[in-house]
């Protein structure tokens, strides 16, 4: 199974209401459901896409931070820069999952 993607639930949300929509408009009851389940597997995705970004970002939040201090005690500039980017990328991630 590949991993939950935020684009193909939004396609799959929006197409699922647009069958939902001729289906009721048309009175197609079969069209309608298959798009309300289209629509409520599309929105699942969504979800899915976004918790695993959201701990992705946490994770790399942890690492930079734990990198972060580690330079910084032991003097490492670069591993201390390279902590702060990567607790910083994990920041904007968890942001953008939510």
């Amino acid at each position: 199974m590949s991993s939950p993607s935020k684009t193909t639930g939004q396609k799959d949300s929006a197409v699922g209401s647009m069958k939902e929509t001729v289906g009721k408009t048309f009175g197609a009851h079969d069209m309608a459901q298959r798009g309300r389940e289209q629509h409520a597997a599309g929105e699942t995705e969504i979800n899915a896409a976004k918790t695993q970004g959201y701990a992705e970002g946490t994770a790399d939040r942890m690492t930079g931070k734990k990198d972060s201090v580690v330079g910084a005690v032991t003097g490492d500039t670069s591993q201390q820069y390279a902590g702060n980017v990567r607790q910083e990328k994990g920041e904007r991630q968890q942001e953008w999952n939510k």
